[in-house]
């Protein structure tokens, strides 16, 4: 690599010298502009406004316009001539908490290589970012230009970062958050339970940059005289207004829950349309109904294998019809709640039950008589 910088980083009385590198590269392939009728490519040529003449490269200057709207050339050396231009220093001017410093500010990276015999000061204050945790906030002035830049450490090496400048980040003000959504407890539990089932570690490497990769491949095959890819028509007729793709969120996610192997049933219990008037009653019967089969289900499944491993099919047969006899007596003094919870019950009971024993079935005259 060639450094496009060398100077001094200085903090305090402590100066290390550097030079700067280019820290990331572009890889995307670039188009050229050609005549669609042949091929034949386009250029851009420097020309005079007033008469169209053709200016050289090399009799081209940098001219800045005046407050009284006059234009003035600057040469290089008269650019060069400026106090920042002549200060090589990157200057640390605090140490941050790295937390402090919102990734959006975040700009182009560049790494820095000890540039004297001794990379003793270079090692020094790296060791000193790591086991503190912060960032140097620090400027400097780089292709005509005061930057402000924060220098931290990354795979051991010291590199710099610019910043943004404050006006130069946007306001976050957007039509589309105006009038919020309300969103429910459920929908909010059941999306933290997918991000879980999501979680990983960050490996930038399994990540492969697609366009770029079809866009190779699509060059390739135009040359050759072929065709690479085929467009599927997208049905259009439908109207959607966008209110089907809300209308059971939480059913979706709990949908994607299932599907990456997590656990999908912790919010199906709650309802945050409680005080609603028209929904009370009925969810209040759901709950009590799935509270009081639940409860039944995980105390009588031990009774369910001790009976299915030491009682006969006839006694088997025998405790059922009493229990059926037992609940109905028991359902007749009590509420219509109750009664519907625990006939549920004894359904769900027997139904798991029948196929068990294959005797089960002969007995069923009897049970009706009774």
């Amino acid at each position: 690599m060639r450094s496009i910088w060398k100077g001094e980083v200085s903090f305090g009385l402590v100066n290390v010298p550097v030079k700067v590198y280019a820290a990331t590269e572009d890889h995307d392939l670039h188009a050229r502009q050609v005549d669609k009728k042949d091929g034949v490519r386009i250029r851009y040529k420097k020309v005079r406004d007033d008469n169209g003449e053709e200016v050289e490269f090399s009799d081209i200057a940098k001219a800045y316009e005046s407050e009284e709207g006059e234009m003035v050339i600057l040469t290089k050396e008269d650019l060069a001539s400026l106090p920042v231009e002549q200060n090589h220093e990157i200057e640390v001017t605090e140490f941050v908490p790295a937390d402090q410093v919102d990734p959006v500010a975040f700009d182009n990276a560049y790494f820095l290589e000890p540039a004297s015999r001794s990379n003793r000061a270079y090692v020094l204050m790296r060791e000193a970012l790591q086991q503190t945790d912060r960032l140097a906030i620090c400027t400097f002035t780089l292709r005509n230009r005061t930057r402000l830049c924060a220098l931290r450490v990354y795979k051991d090496v010291l590199m710099l970062q610019t910043l943004l400048w404050p006006d130069e980040i946007r306001p976050a003000i957007l039509e589309g958050l105006d009038k919020e959504a309300k969103v429910r407890p459920q929908e909010v539990k059941m999306a933290a339970s997918l991000i879980e089932t999501m979680a990983a570690d960050f490996e930038p490497e399994k990540y492969e940059d697609d366009y770029q990769n079809q866009l190779k491949e699509l060059i390739e095959a135009k040359a050759a005289g072929g065709e690479a890819f085929t467009v599927e028509e997208k049905d259009t007729s439908s109207d959607d207004d966008g209110d089907d793709e809300v209308a059971d969120l939480l059913a979706a996610l709990r949908a994607s829950v299932k599907d990456r192997g997590g656990k999908a049933d912790d919010a199906d219990d709650q309802d945050d349309d409680e005080g609603d008037d028209d929904d009370e009653d009925s969810g209040s019967a759901k709950k009590t109904a799935s509270k009081t089969s639940g409860s039944g289900a995980a105390k009588k499944t031990p009774a369910k294998k001790t009976a299915a491993k030491k009682t006969p099919a006839k006694k088997a047969a025998a405790k059922k019809s009493t229990a059926k006899k037992s609940t109905s007596s028991k359902s007749d003094s009590g509420s219509s709640g109750s009664r519907a919870a625990k006939k549920s019950t004894a359904s769900k009971s027997t139904a798991k039950k029948a196929p068990a024993k294959k005797s089960t079935a002969r007995k069923t005259p009897a049970k009706k008589s009774a």
